[in-house]
């Protein structure tokens, strides 16, 4: 069974009791940020290692870091082979700065977004605009309201009621 079908078993085993999971998160949310608070002090370097060779790197077990590999994968330059990872797979944490950060603001990682290695990386303007940027990116707005006697809005015309809106 591949690295990811097991990790996934695991973070989201339904058999589990609830309390049981919220522990097995907590611990696994601050080593994700350990994790993370590590690599933003060399943002520009390009880790890169066997899956086992990372754990080890970070002193975390492999299931913890093939979690890490499956929820950094998006923000990543290029993307690892997340669905056949195994130990001895080679994979690289090159990151894209600002990507990552909207990625843990969609996330509503507010442990991971405010970690203080950011205020390094990007100053508080930008990561103002990062945060808004994302965050509107997922807001719907809705149009105009269109009324059947107003005129359609494809052009050519006619009352809505009589063209479009039938």
């Amino acid at each position: 069974m591949a690295l990811l079908e097991q990790w996934r078993a695991m973070a989201y085993d339904e058999k589990a009791g609830r309390e049981s999971l919220n522990r097995f998160w907590k611990a696994y949310f601050q080593e994700e940020k350990n994790i993370y608070a590590q690599l933003l002090k060399n943002p520009d370097e390009v880790v890169r290692g066997t899956v086992k060779e990372l754990a080890d790197r970070y002193d975390v077990t492999v299931m913890t870091m093939t979690g890490f590999l499956d929820g950094i994968n998006d923000s990543l330059v290029e993307k690892n082979p997340i669905e056949e990872l195994e130990e001895d797979t080679v994979v690289n944490l090159g990151f894209d700065k600002a990507l990552l950060y909207k990625n843990m603001v969609a996330a509503e990682a507010d442990w991971l977004y405010n970690l203080e290695e950011w205020q390094d990386i990007f100053d508080e303007e930008t990561r103002k605009a990062l945060y808004k940027e994302q965050k509107s990116s997922t807001t719907i707005t809705k149009g105009e309201k269109i009324y059947p006697n107003d005129p359609c809005p494809c052009g050519s015309g006619k009352k809505y009621k009589k063209c479009c809106g039938r």
